[in-house]
This record gives structure tokens, C-alpha cells and sequence, in this order.
């Protein structure tokens, strides 16, 4: 996995909970993912099509309720927490080894926002998911809700080399910056406004077959539907949801 292929890419996502086996139960009803248990430690992975593509564990820290966390690829995790430190970012957890796996910090962009970041070993390198077309069952887009998109973008650039793909004017809620690496689309990008009382926070979208349908499907299994289903600029169908622990997640319906 050279620098080139690998920074900046979304390569796994973890679920934090405070009840694992209920969020395992949730997601496998309202997703369709599959589950695998990593042997030695308490850690269940979610499979798409057999496939692992992140985990659930019990959430540790006092205080922090539960979240998604996703992990970005990055040639140097060391190298990195340097520069986000540098860069006026925060580091949650110091980088640690993973072993036979790689290496992962914890991070906090300059305003708040939580990523991790990954750098594996030799042997532990994957190739690429397509990132242009996300399977059904995979993350398809990365949100993040922030106090100035521009200064975030920035941030982020110097850390992932993200780029700025194109803005959309959503009117009285202001720019959506969409962004993405090598002319790939990953997210977007947008101002909290005075009335959303949360911090800067990453929300990141599921690719479902139908939200409309998944929608109903986490109302029935004790989730709650925020906001939408709703179309989005393309033609895609979203819908921001609650899982019945309180973890924020979108679910994603493409029209091609």
C-alpha cells in the first residue's frame, strides 16, 4: 500500500457502544452485515458480502456517549499525530500498534471533530474498495458538520491531501463543500448553524438498497429516523438515523 494508493482513503469504521450485543443485533437487522469475531480480544467484526469492513466494542471512556469512528488511512500514524498536534488538532489516544495489523491514533480536528487514523503493516495491506461505486452494504459517504468548512478542508488537506471537489449553496443553511481525493467524491462539508446545538461531529452514510425501506427498518428495530428520507442533489435518497444507543449514522440509496 504505497502513499499514493493509501492517503486519505476511509479504510475502516468502528462502532463504540455501551451494549454490543444489542448494536450487533440492530445493525445486522437494519444493514444486513454479517459478523465475525476477532479471536484474543472482545471485538466483533462487521462483514458486507463476507468482506470486514469495520467493528463493535463496548465503549470504554466515561462520559463519551456512543459513536461511529472511522479510520483514514495515512503512510506515518506517528508522523501524523505530529502534524495534526501541530496544526492546533488534539490526540485522544497516542499511537498504538495493532499487533500483525498496524498502527491507529485517535484524533481531534482543530474544532473538535473525532477521526482516527491508520497505518497498517506490509502484510496486513488490502487493495482499494471502489471507492467511486460503494457496494450496497458499505460506507459511501464521510459528512463532517463543522464551524468553518473552509479552515477544515484546509486541515484536512495537509493531513489526508483531500481536495476540493465542488459547492453546492443549500440557501439559509449555507455551502455544502463537497470533497474527495484523486477527483473521487468521498463527502461533504458544511456549517452548524444557530440552531443545531451539538459540536463539530463526522456522520457517515450506509449504502442501502432503499432508504425508504432501511428507514422503516430502523423505526421497527428501535432506531429513530432524525431526519429524511429525503433526495439530495443527483438524485440519491438519504436519511439521518439514531441506533438505539444513541450512535449517529446516514443510510444512502444511489439511483445508479
Amino acid at each position: 500500500m504505497t502513499e499514493t494508493d493509501a492517503r486519505g482513503r476511509f479504510v475502516w469504521y468502528d462502532l463504540m457502544t455501551s451494549d454490543p450485543k444489542k448494536a450487533v443485533t440492530f445493525y445486522t437487522k437494519v444493514i444486513g452485515w454479517g459478523t465475525q469475531e476477532m479471536q484474543g480480544m472482545p471485538y466483533t467484526m462487521w462483514t458486507a458480502t463476507g468482506t470486514p469492513i469495520g467493528g463493535v466494542m463496548e465503549l470504554q471512556a466515561p462520559g463519551v456517549p456512543p459513536h461511529w469512528l472511522a479510520y483514514v488511512a495515512v503512510p506515518d500514524a506517528d508522523a501524523t499525530v505530529k502534524q495534526v498536534e501541530s496544526l492546533g488538532g488534539r490526540t485522544f489516544v497516542k499511537s498504538s500498534d495493532i499487533p500483525n495489523v498496524g498502527r491507529f491514533a485517535i484524533l481531534g480536528d482543530p474544532d473538535g471533530a473525532v477521526f482516527a487514523v491508520f497505518t497498517p503493516l506490509p502484510s496486513a495491506a488490502s487493495s482499494a474498495e471502489d471507492e467511486k461505486n460503494p457496494k450496497v452494504g458499505e460506507f459511501s459517504w464521510h459528512e463532517l458538520l463543522t464551524v468553518d468548512h473552509r479552515k477544515a478542508l484546509a486541515f484536512y488537506q495537509a493531513i489526508f491531501g483531500w481536495e476540493k471537489i465542488e459547492e453546492h449553496d443549500m440557501g439559509p443553511m449555507g455551502i455544502y463543500l463537497i470533497y474527495g481525493r484523486h477527483g473521487i467524491q468521498l463527502g461533504g462539508m458544511f456549517n452548524k448553524t444557530a440552531d443545531m446545538p451539538m459540536p463539530p461531529n463526522w456522520l457517515h452514510y450506509i449504502r442501502v438498497d432503499s432508504a425508504d425501506r432501511v428507514a422503516e427498518v430502523v423505526k421497527a428495530s428501535g432506531g429513530t429516523v432524525m431526519n429524511g428520507p429525503m433526495d439530495v442533489p443527483g438524485g440519491d435518497r438519504i436519511a439521518q438515523c439514531m441506533d438505539p444507543q444513541g450512535a449517529a449514522f446516514a443510510i444512502h440509496a444511489k439511483t445508479a
